[in-house]
This record gives structure tokens, sequence and C-alpha cells, in this order.
């Protein structure tokens, strides 16, 4: 995999800005904010997002099989299968987490050098191309459904507590496996709602 384009630069000081006139200021205003907007909310990120967010899900899933394996275990042998899945669980959930935090850091620099040539001009025309209204209803709506099933999923598992077929490991599979939901959920609504304020504060 290539290494990931950098961000674009956020619009130079006004001392050594020197565009020849306006329209060449306005024409890479333009460019800078559409890249931005779509290293935000464009399809690519959302699929990366989901990407890590299914890994991160899929390394919980294995812990939490070796935490009620271990949590059953009556010899050595099984409590050595059930560390063996719960590292290998955790060498997908710690990859995951890393580059959805990563993610996370990289849009809110997104969004800082975003407003910042946001106030160098005004240009109505394509700053309401920015809005992709399709693009952020599907954040909302998916992040929306994550919120709820990730928050659904850890107040139900506690609630019901242990009982037969149902031991510690499983609750705290379904607890962490409800808090990665929500969260995700959480990020991605954030970033929706983010982006339509500023959306309608450019156009208004």
């Amino acid at each position: 995999m290539s290494p990931r384009a950098p961000l674009p630069p956020p619009p130079p000081p006004a001392e050594i800005q020197s565009w020849p006139d306006r329209e060449a200021r306005l024409a890479d205003r333009a460019r800078a904010m559409a890249e931005l907007t779509r290293r935000l909310i464009g399809g690519a990120r959302l699929t990366v997002f989901l990407v890590w967010l299914a890994t991160l899900q899929l390394g919980w899933g294995i812990c939490g099989s070796g935490l009620i394996m271990l949590e059953e275990s009556i010899d050595p042998i099984s409590g050595l299968f059930a560390a063996f899945f719960v590292a290998l669980g955790l060498g997908a959930v710690v990859p995951a987490v890393y580059f959805l935090g990563r993610g996370v850091r990289e849009d809110r620099l997104a969004r800082e050098r975003l407003l910042l040539w946001a106030v160098l001009d005004a240009d109505r025309t394509a700053d309401a191309r920015l809005r992709e209204p399709v693009l952020s209803v599907v954040w909302l709506l998916l992040s929306l459904l994550l919120c709820a099933v990730g928050l659904w999923v850890s107040l139900a598992a506690p609630a019901e507590g242990v009982g037969p077929g149902r031991g510690y490991g499983t609750v705290a599979y379904l607890m962490g496996m409800g808090l990665g939901l929500w969260i995700g959920g959480l990020i991605g609504t954030t970033k929706a709602i983010g982006h339509y304020r500023l959306a309608v504060r450019l156009v208004a």
C-alpha cells in the first residue's frame, strides 16, 4: 500500500500571500477546500473508517472467544489455547485502535485547515458544492445506528448479568463490543454534524 498523501497545507500567512489576483486565490481556495472535504467525509474515508471499525470488532471477537475459553478451561492446555486467542485478537485490536485514533487526529487537523481556507475569502458558488448532502446523511445515519446498537449492547450485557451459559467472559466480550460500536458511532456522528454546520455557515 502506498503512503497516504499529505493533507493540503493551510493558506500562507497574510504577509507572504502572493496571488496575482482574487480569481487565483479563489481557485486555490476551492481546490484546497474540496480536497479537505473529501478527506473528511469522502467515500474513501468512510470505507477506511468502516474497515478499521470492523477490524476492531473482529479482533475483540477473537479476544472474547479467548476470554470465554479461559473462563471455562479445566487444564493448562485449554488455558494456553485461550491465551493464544486473546493474543491473536489483540493483534487486530491494537492496530485498529491506533488507526482509528490517528484518523480522529487527521480529521481534526483537516477541519482546522478547512476553517483557515474558509476565512481566507468567500465564494458561495464553490462553497455550496462542499455540502456533500448524500455523504453527510450516510455518515450520520450509519453513525447513529452504530451508537444505538453499541449503547444497547453495552447496557443490556451487564443488566442481564451472569447466569447459566453466560459467564463473566461473555459479559466482558459484549460490553467491549458495544463500547467499540458506540465510540465509532460517536466519532462518525460528530464528524457529520460538524461538517453540516460548517457547510451551512459558509453559504449563509
